[in-house]
């Protein structure tokens, strides 16, 4: 199964900003045990790195990504600490050229058509539409998706409980992006049940959605 599929088939990836790496392994189990089993390590911090490592060691079974990468170095420590995709904010050539001739997965962020171009130019198929809910939300994305029918998105910014299941009911939406379930807060105090139940809580919304076409 290719990542696109797996990360299709989970609907929601957890977006992660975490400041201690002892947090790392309480995190992937807790996200394995409300029934997601996938987390995007934002590099938002000097822990993202080492939690990626830490994740990749002790959970097989857990699709673990790097998101803000902004560098190539980041790529390189990604993939180093066993990152089995890259997600970036914004659309940066070089970037997405090394990764791709790399063979390395990445979802570079766009918000309009030229971004979109710029993809395809490229030959990817997943994109992130970010930031979803400022540059337009849904309505936007039906309007990007009209011209560019082999192109579909993976939704974050703003992304929440309440509208979650707008957006994967688009057929254009692959998946979306939600730090809800693990907000830092939570992570830092430890609160790894609440976690585990707002992550199942999660699945639970999403796991009977009609696609809209």
């Amino acid at each position: 199964m290719s990542i696109e599929q797996r990360i299709e088939k989970l609907k929601i990836i957890p977006v992660v900003k975490i400041d201690n790496v002892n947090d790392a392994v309480p995190l992937g189990r807790a996200l394995i045990d409300g029934g997601l089993p996938a987390a995007e390590i934002t590099f938002r911090t000097d822990a993202a790195c080492e939690t990626i490592g830490r994740l990749t060691a002790e959970f097989s079974e857990l699709l673990v990504g790097a998101g803000t990468v902004l560098t190539i170095e980041q790529v390189n420590q990604a993939a180093d600490a066993g990152a089995q995709f890259v997600v970036s904010p914004g659309f940066n050539p070089r970037i997405v050229d090394y990764c791709v001739n790399r063979n390395i997965p990445i979802f570079p962020g766009v918000n309009s058509p030229a971004g979109v171009e710029q993809g395809l130019e490229r030959g990817l198929k997943v994109l992130k539409f970010f930031p979803a809910e400022a540059s337009g939300g849904i309505a936007m994305i039906k309007a990007m998706a009209a011209p560019y029918a082999g192109i579909r998105f993976l939704a974050t910014g703003g992304i929440s409980a309440e509208n979650i299941r707008g957006y994967l009911s688009l057929p254009a939406v692959l998946a979306c992006g939600g730090s809800w379930m693990v907000k830092p807060e939570l992570i830092h105090e430890g609160q790894f049940d609440e976690i585990t139940t707002l992550t199942k809580e999660a699945v639970a919304a999403v796991g009977s959605i009609e696609i809209h076409r």
